[in-house]
């Protein structure tokens, strides 16, 4: 049976809407019940701070609890797995730091491919990174730090939150950028990390700033540099590493928030808009500034581009100084 060629037209442009609605219909639907929100670290860190203070937005804006659940161990690798594995639609979602980029490039296997067993949707806060000596380390700058370090008069170490962790791999590139003769130290966090400088067991550190700030403030630690591409808004008389003369150094921290691979486009949108918004919101925006957060809220797809260029650079200072885990 023939039909006339405008029944014809008037089916084929229904026939090709249907999608459009569907997609627009599930976004609208989403979530159908409560989220869980995974973070794969102990409760009370900055990352788990971020995911509560997040969570309780997204709770309100949804009309759905957007709930967290720590699932903490092997740097973060147990519960990045367990969201891989996941049903995707959106209804478990992973908040991950730079570990998600770095592990895959310094564990010889790792549970999970941060590309084919996820979906990036925004790259919500960075942390700004201080580098900090103890007080009793005669140097004021990372000229005269470098200086004291090449002369050979004593034997030096920096503390990092832990093997593999971005606190690490920045005094490794700071050592490797150098030829320094610097020996790394690793901590369970970067709590005890600071507190090693402070009390004078090693010398130095690369710490993120809320868990510095109030030490500086006090004087039991010096800051010398910030490593990202502009000053900290918590210590604006600090130079950055770039300003200091040593652009080799370079990096920061970062928060970000991941679906599991073939959650529909429509409802990562979703997500992205409305953590964006919430970023914004000016409650929210003065207690990051306390906890040292900048907001960011990239789209996915500058997150994902940021991921790759990560483990470009991570994996470089990994095989530059053939690190392995502990």
């Amino acid at each position: 049976m023939k039909l006339p060629r405008r029944q014809f037209l008037h089916l084929a442009a229904g026939a090709a809407a249907l999608p459009v609605v569907s997609r627009v219909a599930r976004a609208q639907a989403y979530p159908s019940r409560p989220v869980r929100v995974v973070v794969p670290f102990a409760p009370g860190g900055p990352t788990d701070i971020f995911a509560r203070l997040m969570g309780q937005k997204m709770s309100q804006q949804f009309g759905k609890q957007f709930y967290i659940e720590n699932v903490a161990g092997a740097s973060g690798n147990i519960g990045t797995a367990q969201v891989a594995k996941a049903a995707p639609d959106g209804h478990t979602i992973l908040i991950n730091v730079n570990n998600f980029a770095i592990n895959p490039v310094f564990y010889d296997k790792v549970p999970y491919d941060p590309f084919k067993d996820f979906e990036a949707i925004t790259l919500a806060v960075t942390n700004d990174v201080a580098f900090v000596i103890n007080p009793s380390v005669p140097a004021r700058t990372v000229a005269e730090l470098v200086a004291l370090i090449k002369a050979g008069t004593g034997k030096y170490t920096f503390a990092s939150g832990g093997t593999g962790s971005v606190t690490h791999l920045l005094g490794e590139q700071f050592k490797q950028s150098l030829g320094l003769d610097l020996v790394h130290v690793p901590y369970n966090g970067g709590g005890p990390s600071i507190a090693a400088v402070v009390a004078g067991h090693t010398q130095m550190a690369f710490s993120s700033t809320p868990q510095a700030v109030s030490q500086i403030s006090s004087g039991t630690l010096r800051a010398i540099a910030i490593t990202g591409k502009t000053r900290s808004q918590s210590l604006p008389n600090v130079p950055t590493m770039a300003e200091a003369g040593f652009p080799e150094t370079k990096g920061d921290q970062w928060v970000g928030v991941f679906a599991p691979a073939r959650t529909p486009k429509d409802i990562i949108g979703v997500l992205n808009r409305e953590i964006a918004k919430s970023l914004a919101l000016p409650d929210l925006k003065v207690r990051f500034a306390e906890l040292g957060f900048v907001p960011v809220g990239s789209s996915a797809e500058e997150f994902t581009s940021q991921i790759r260029s990560d483990m470009e650079t991570w994996g470089k200072v990994i095989r530059a100084g053939n690190l392995k885990p502990d």
